[in-house]
């Protein structure tokens, strides 16, 4: 079986909302549901897919947008990184991804592209249950530490 090594980068993007009655402050989380593989997950793709020098910040940041409908910044600039493998199409897949924190700017999450079959914020409760992947799951938990 060929193995192939692959770069993703992409963002934890949260969104903070205000309750302007009593002030509390919640944080709402962004994830997506694959339309492959329909898998809840934090939105990533290819570094250098479509430009060959391109950052993994800015590999990130673009993904969120594309997949998210949504603009972001990055609020950590140090990665949460994980790796998993898995096969596809009899090839051995081995995956390096390179999260960053993020807070949501502007946009809505109706404008994300074809990857996506549904985008929403949710609750750190729910993110929790919905994620999919163990990765994912593992890059949550370090991004709660960081905040």
């Amino acid at each position: 079986m060929k193995t192939i090594r692959q770069v993703s980068a992409g963002g934890i993007v949260f969104k903070l909302i205000t309750n302007h009655q009593s002030l509390i402050t919640n944080r709402l989380w962004l994830v997506g549901q694959h339309s492959q593989h329909k898998g809840w997950v934090f939105l990533k793709g290819l570094v250098g897919d479509k430009d060959t020098d391109e950052s993994k910040e800015a590999a990130a940041l673009r993904e969120v947008e594309e997949e998210g409908g949504i603009k972001a910044r990055i609020v950590i600039n140090e990665p949460i990184v994980v790796s998993y493998e898995y096969v596809w199409k009899n090839e051995l897949i081995k995956k390096t991804v390179y999260y960053y924190l993020m807070e949501y700017i502007s946009g809505n999450t109706k404008n994300h592209d074809w990857e996506m079959s549904d985008v929403k914020f949710l609750p750190e409760d729910e993110i929790k249950k919905t994620l999919t992947y163990p990765s994912d799951k593992l890059a949550f938990e370090k991004a709660l530490k960081l905040i």
